[in-house]
């Protein structure tokens, strides 16, 4: 793939590292990025592990408004048709996720790295919602964000108060997995995507769905029970299941397979 296409995917070694590259805007993504971004998601079908990072100076600056026309724009169709199918589609992938933060992570932007399992964000990140600057109201999926990470109260002060945050305050809020020096971040997430990459996939896809379900508000602690119950029993006999608990019996490392 040409480094001059706004949507870079490379795979290897089981993992795929999806790169938004609009560097000279900020990475802010318009109709034809989300496209291409839509194909990269077709690339990752078979990876082990998936990576959404921003070339340049910042993750995404959200949605590309040098052609906005606020006067006539039809703004829910904008939210609807281009942006929210590939929130969705990102965040219903079934094998672990993680957003790899730095600088700006704004609008879409942010809403491309929450709906990611895990973010890592460098010290200088700069995560929340401007919206109430512009006369918006947060998108892409933020809201569920932010109540699932922070809580209703921690939502609505953010929303209200436009207030970004960097990487150590994301972290202590809750709104990130963890936060890195801006240069460890790389390499940081090459030891998370190992790690990941390395273990039982499968039965970490089995987990999504319930930890989603949960999240989402569709599955009570019986229909958890059932669906753990389910879960097992499909992966039990298969080589993860029978490799982990034997390397568990005998005392070694086990190798996955994510099958």
């Amino acid at each position: 793939m040409s480094d001059d296409e706004s949507i870079l995917l490379d795979v290897s070694g089981g993992r795929a590292t999806i790169t938004l590259n609009r560097p000279d805007v900020m990475n802010s993504l318009d109709a034809d990025a989300i496209d291409r971004l839509h194909r990269a998601l077709d690339g990752c079908a078979e990876a082990r592990v998936v990576v959404v990072r921003g070339a340049g100076r910042g993750f995404s600056a959200g949605r590309d408004l040098s052609n906005a026309e606020p006067l006539e724009e039809d703004a829910r169709a904008i939210l609807a048709d281009l942006f929210n199918p590939v929130i969705a589609r990102l965040r219903a992938l079934p094998m672990p996720t993680i957003a790899a933060v730095h600088g700006p992570a704004l609008g879409v932007g942010f809403g491309i790295a929450m709906a990611c399992d895990l973010v890592v964000a460098a010290e200088k990140s700069r995560l929340g919602s401007p919206f109430a600057n512009i006369g918006c109201v947060l998108d892409s999926g933020g809201h569920a964000a932010l109540v699932q990470r922070v809580g209703p109260h921690r939502a609505l002060e953010l929303i209200y108060t436009s207030r970004l945050l960097d990487g150590a305050a994301a972290a202590a809020m809750g709104l990130v997995n963890e936060v890195v020096a801006d240069d460890r971040l790389d390499a940081r997430i090459d030891e998370l995507t190992a790690s990941i990459a390395a273990g039982p996939t499968a039965a970490f896809a089995a987990s999504k769905r319930i930890v989603h379900a949960v999240a989402d508000g569709t599955m009570d602690f019986a229909a958890v029970l059932d669906a753990e119950a389910d879960a097992q029993g499909r992966l039990a006999g298969g080589h993860d299941y029978v490799e982990g608990i034997s390397a568990f019996m005998e005392k070694r490392k086990p190798g996955f397979t994510g099958s």
